[in-house]
């Protein structure tokens, strides 16, 4: 049996055991028309599977390895196959069929990884980190910002494979748009790596700009009148979201400078002047994020520091209250030891007198406290 025979097995089969089981199973399992985006031969996580000659999107016949074979034997044109968070099983096949390394396999299955730039041979691997604006309310102490995700792609000369992980991110419109565009399709595979780093980073951009309308909030009830009794939970939490999109856009900077600078033999030449822009793009969304950075600690420090007023006006409060209470405190304590012989204890008058004392001395003691800002 040939090669393409064995492959197209494996490939429909989703590359599980041996040749001779995938044998035994494909007796049981029909190959599937690729003409149908909706059914796949690899199960449900293949979303879509596409053909290009000359940047148009071309009619699909026969499964995956045929779209193959006559894209290699036409030596023009490439194909595009996007996957959601695809099984071990349901991979291998791919990767037997476009002779993936294992290692870049390995990390698009199980996901969870730092954006980075990977060359294996011919074939280039590329990891970017999707994020997304999680809308709420109201800001609290627990709310979830940022929600991130994952691309992995592969880049060959005839082929790009897309694995997406996560609950957003969808490929769907940016290959709409691309498909819009033929003569930037034209170029190769690498237009559509471009597209896809192009989509990520402006997402990055968008993101960032709803945080900061987060970010606008907390500082306006940090500096309100009641500012010492905002929640400080939330300027945690969104330093917290911050640090997950850091996680997300920093690591991307060396990628993109490989990318844009470095010769890539799959990656044409006149790509490399858009991947420069993508990471200008990617500059601003970084620097964005550092003074965000920065501006929070600012709003933290500034809270903790209208909390010490606030203690500390509290306090004053407190002193003078008790300065003017001990002023009768004490007289009363002295008139209380029951002396026969004490002064005025005698007298018609000394009651009032007292009273007369002790109110003008709490009067004193009043007014001079608050003139001096403690009342």
């Amino acid at each position: 049996m040939s090669m393409a025979g064995n492959l197209r097995k494996v490939t429909s089969l989703g590359g599980v055991g041996g040749l001779r089981r995938v044998a035994r199973l494909a007796r049981r399992r029909p190959r599937v028309d690729l003409s149908h985006p909706a059914r796949s031969p690899l199960g449900s996580s293949v979303v879509n599977c596409v053909t290009y000659q000359d940047g148009v999107r071309t009619d699909a016949r026969g499964d995956l390895v045929d779209a193959v074979e006559r894209v290699r034997k036409s030596r023009d044109g490439f194909v595009w196959l996007g996957l959601h968070e695809p099984t071990d099983s349901e991979f291998a096949g791919i990767a037997e069929l476009f002779d993936l390394h294992p290692l870049a396999v390995e990390d698009a299955i199980e996901a969870h990884q730092r954006p980075k730039l990977e060359r294996y041979g011919e074939t280039l691997f590329a990891v970017f980190k999707t994020v997304c604006y999680v809308e709420h309310e109201e800001l609290t102490a627990t709310s979830e910002v940022v929600n991130t995700g994952e691309i992995m792609v592969f880049v060959g000369a005839d082929f790009v494979i897309t694995v997406r992980h996560g609950r957003h991110g969808s490929l769907g419109p940016l290959r709409e748009e691309l498909e819009s565009d033929p003569g930037q399709l034209a170029k190769g595979p690498s237009a559509v790596l471009h597209a896809i780093a192009d989509h990520v980073v402006d997402d990055y951009l968008t993101v960032t700009d709803s945080v900061q309308a987060d970010i606008d909030h907390v500082e306006t009830d940090v500096f309100s009148e009641a500012g010492a009794r905002a929640d400080p939970g939330r300027i945690y939490q969104l330093k917290r979201e911050l640090l997950e999109l850091k996680r997300a856009v920093v690591p991307l900077s060396r990628p993109l400078e490989d990318l844009a600078t470095r010769p890539i033999r799959v990656v044409d030449p006149e790509i490399q002047a858009y991947f420069r822009d993508v990471s200008d793009h990617l500059l601003r969304a970084k620097e964005q994020i550092a003074a965000f950075d920065e501006l929070l600690n600012s709003i933290l420090q500034a809270h903790l520091a209208q909390v010490t007023v606030a203690q500390n006006e509290d306090m004053r409060k407190i002193t003078a209250w008790a300065a003017i209470v001990a002023v009768p405190t004490m007289v009363c304590g002295v008139y209380g030891m029951n002396f026969e012989h004490m002064p005025e204890l005698q007298w018609r008058y000394g009651y009032g007198m007292v009273i007369g004392v002790i109110s003008a001395a709490c009067l004193a003691l009043y007014r001079g406290f608050r003139r001096s800002g403690w009342l």
